[in-house]
This record gives C-alpha cells, sequence and structure tokens, in this order.
C-alpha cells in the first residue's frame, strides 16, 4: 500500500491554548462546540495535538507496556471513514501495517461526559488488549495526550456488517451466508464471554468485515467484564438491540448479549434494519412493556427462526449460552454442505442441544415458544 496519501504524526508541538467556557452565553458556548468540532475534524489539529515527544502512553501493565506503546512517528494516517459524536475512525498505516485509527476527542468542559468517555477508553484498551481470537477484532497499540485518545486496531476492510446489509436486497442472503456469518459472531462471543467479558452493545454497526468477508466483534467501549457489571447505573448499548431486562435497567447477565445476537441473527435474515418505523425510544417501550420482536419472516428457516425466538426470549434464562448458539449453528451448517434440509434431519444434532434448544431441527415450525 502507498503511503503517498497518509500524513505522518511528527509535526510540530500544538501553542493553542484552550479555549475558556464563556461565563454565560449559550451562543458563545455553541459557537465555541461548532469551532472545536471543526477543529476535531482537523488533520493537522490531530497531527498538532499528537506530537510524539509529549504523548502519554497507554500503559496496560508494565509487562505490556512495550508492547502497546503506540509509536506515533510510525503512524501515518489517511482518509476519513467513520465518525461518532466524540470519536473519528480513520484509515492508517501503522508500522508498514495497514490499520484503523480510533481518536476519541474528550471535551473538557462537560464533567460527566469527560469522565465517561475517559472511563469507555480505558475499559476498551484494557479488555481489548487481552483479547485474542480470529473473530474478535485485533487490538495493535494505544495512546492518550488530552484532549485527544487514540486505539489502534486492524483494519476491516469491508466495513460494518450494517453497511454490507444496507446493499442487499431484504430476505436475498442465501441460508449458507446467513449460518457463516452467524458462526463468526457465535464463535466470537463465545470466546468473549468465556474470558468474562459482557459486550453489552452487540449490533451490525459494531460488527466488521475483511477482505475474506470474515466477521470480527468490534467496539468494546461499553463492554465490562461480568463481575463488574452490576457496579455500573443505568442502560448500556443501543435500544434497538438492548435486552429488556437492561432497557428496564434491572439487574442483568452475560444474556444480554444473546437477546442482541437474536436481533443480529434476525437482521442476517431479513437485512433489514429493526424495528423499522419505529424510533430507538419506540423500539424501546415495545420491547420493555409490549414484549414486542421484529417480524419473522415467513421465508425464514424454521431452525433458524426458532433460534432466534429462543435468544431474544424475555426470560434471561432461557436464552441458550453461545456455545450451545455454536453447536446448533455448526450442525445446521453441515446440514446444509451436505444439501440436507434444516427441518428434516435432525440426526446431525446431538441431544444435548436437543435438550437445550429444543425444535431447533425439526420436522415443524409450529413449536411453542414461551417468551
Amino acid at each position: 500500500m502507498g503511503t503517498s496519501c497518509f500524513h505522518a504524526f511528527r509535526l510540530r508541538k500544538s501553542r493553542s491554548k484552550h479555549l475558556q467556557l464563556p461565563s454565560s452565553s449559550r451562543s458563545r458556548l455553541s459557537d465555541m462546540e461548532n469551532m472545536e468540532k471543526k477543529r476535531f475534524d482537523s488533520l493537522e489539529s490531530w497531527s498538532m495535538i499528537l506530537d510524539s515527544e509529549n504523548v502519554e502512553t497507554w500503559e496496560v501493565s508494565k509487562e505490556d507496556q512495550e508492547e502497546w506503546t503506540a509509536d506515533l512517528s510510525q503512524l501515518f494516517i489517511g482518509n476519513k471513514f467513520a465518525s461518532g459524536a466524540h470519536s473519528r475512525i480513520y484509515r492508517g498505516i501503522y508500522k508498514q501495517r495497514a490499520v484503523a485509527v480510533k481518536m476519541v476527542r474528550i471535551p473538557n468542559q462537560k464533567e460527566e461526559t469527560r469522565s465517561k468517555l475517559e472511563q469507555q477508553f480505558k475499559s476498551e484498551v484494557a479488555l481489548l488488549s487481552r483479547l485474542f481470537h480470529p473473530n474478535i477484532v485485533q487490538f495493535i497499540a494505544a495512546c492518550k495526550k488530552p484532549p485527544v485518545y487514540c486505539i489502534i486496531t486492524e483494519y476491516m476492510s469491508q466495513g460494518t456488517l450494517r453497511m454490507y446489509l444496507n446493499k442487499k436486497e431484504p430476505y436475498s442472503l442465501s441460508t449458507e451466508t446467513i449460518l457463516r456469518l452467524a458462526l463468526d459472531i457465535s464463535r466470537g462471543m463465545e470466546y468473549l464471554h468465556s474470558q468474562g467479558v459482557i459486550h453489552r452493545d452487540l449490533k451490525s454497526n459494531n460488527l466488521l468485515l475483511n477482505d475474506e468477508m470474515r466477521v470480527k466483534v468490534a467496539d468494546f467501549g461499553t463492554s465490562c467484564l461480568e463481575t463488574q457489571c452490576r457496579e455500573t447505573k443505568g442502560n448500556m448499548g443501543t435500544y434497538r438491540w438492548m435486552a429488556p431486562e437492561m432497557i428496564k435497567e434491572k439487574p442483568y447477565t452475560r444474556k444480554v448479549d444473546v437477546y442482541s445476537f437474536g436481533i443480529v441473527l434476525w437482521e442476517l435474515t431479513t437485512a433489514l434494519l429493526p424495528f423499522q418505523g419505529k424510533t430507538p425510544v419506540q423500539a424501546a417501550f415495545a420491547v420493555a412493556e409490549k414484549n414486542e420482536r421484529p417480524p419473522l419472516p415467513e421465508s425464514c428457516q424454521p431452525a433458524l427462526a426458532h433460534l432466534i425466538k429462543r435468544c431474544w426470549a424475555a426470560n434471561p434464562a432461557k436464552r441458550p449460552d453461545f456455545s450451545d448458539i455454536v453447536s446448533a449453528l455448526e450442525k445446521y451448517d453441515e446440514c446444509v454442505k451436505e444439501g440436507l434440509p434444516l427441518t428434516s434431519h435432525s440426526g446431525l444434532v446431538n441431544r444435548n442441544v436437543l435438550q437445550r434448544l429444543k425444535g431447533c431441527v425439526s420436522m415443524s415450525s409450529s413449536i411453542p415458544v414461551h417468551a
């Protein structure tokens, strides 16, 4: 990959003064925020802020410090390809490798937002640096120099799963493709849960595709260790994919990720946005108060339909673990590869899976599901 369109972060130090918060004028505050956003999008501004001489490197641990310290003299930045309220993601080259560079701007004026974003950054780096799996996006390095924090990960060239589905006609994905993508996601999540981590924001926008069209789980800013999740207040994640117990701010477990996976699996079968036609808040109300779910199409394989319903069951205890989901999907994949319909070849599914996921592979799709 040529580097002519990339820019190195080895420019002069920033001599700009911090903008002071006006004492009373709302209009001046708005103007200041707009100015900050323009600076936030400026590559020159990034370059000045991230001067390599004064960057505070993110120390995961003393043992890992050399391994995870970002050497900004080796970082080249290209075009921005994604953005959020407080972050921008750029294509880049780091030590001659294609990477994604996530820049998070921490606002100085808003204490609550600053504290939240700092905690998310700390959590994401701490977790990502310890996760190693083919279906988890690979962490490479990180650094911080307030007000900008930086996370460098492998570059996933095909973008998000949501972007991929947006280009597809509704209900157009083959069963083979659905199973392949679903297996990648569920294997990544099975590993994540085996490490005691709850993602808490599993959705198609946080699932990335590489050149081989393999899926990897990404964005761990709201993730937490299951043993520590109880300490957090409020709900985490995105309403359209959020489990009812989290919407209601009740105690929750790793099964919130299973619910979200059920929504993602529905997305794979339909290529549609869940709860299309509803606002996020309306979707949350429908799930939490009316026990509504996105409509399953008649064309959906009965085995997959049943698995989806099990995953998004209102009672978390009735949702399967990801180890069971992986086992079931692997058996379905065997059926497809052997040219056998999922609804009539139950012999491939072991008894343990059948016991836990009743009727996933069955002669009929009319098995009652208690949500």
